[in-house]
């Protein structure tokens, strides 16, 4: 069973993601709804990580550095500048998908090995992602006419 391995890269994924926010929401404390929203979703992605603590104990955990390679690649911090919001933004929007496919494919792997709380587990986990991934995407939105036309 490979599952320990897609536990371990969601559980980094996951912490890696509650970095990038909490740089964003102090790179962007100028901007009180993307400040305030970023924190309260790295705490989610906390949640997340500790909410698979159970799992890791009962399939181990074995991500090696892919999450920490997709990090820095993305996430080498955040930027200055004009187009510095809408670039931070479209970095987390990008880590965030990492954990919504991750999430997808650990309740796949839940469902088939018939584990009701890892199922459950995630569930919950990847509804949240996915709310996430939707303010992520109307907040760039929202930024983007001022970004690339305005300034």
């Amino acid at each position: 069973m490979q599952l320990h391995h897609y536990i371990g890269l969601l559980r980094r994924a996951e912490r890696n993601l509650a970095d990038a926010f909490r740089q964003v929401a102090d790179a962007h404390s100028a901007e009180p709804d993307v400040e305030g929203m970023c924190k309260r979703l790295a705490e989610q992605c906390e949640r997340h990580d500790r909410g698979l603590e159970p799992f890791t104990e009962r399939f181990g955990e074995d991500s090696g550095d892919e999450p920490d390679r997709l990090h820095s690649d993305l996430f080498e911090g955040t930027r200055e500048g004009p187009l510095a919001l809408l670039r931070d933004l479209h970095d987390l929007y990008l880590m965030a998908n990492e954990c919504d496919i991750t999430w997808t494919l650990v309740g796949q792997a839940a469902r088939a090995i018939r584990d009701e709380e890892l199922v459950a587990t995630v569930e919950s986990c990847e509804g949240e992602t996915t709310i996430q991934l939707a303010w992520l995407r109307t907040r760039s939105k929202a930024a983007a006419p001022q970004t690339l036309v305005v300034t």
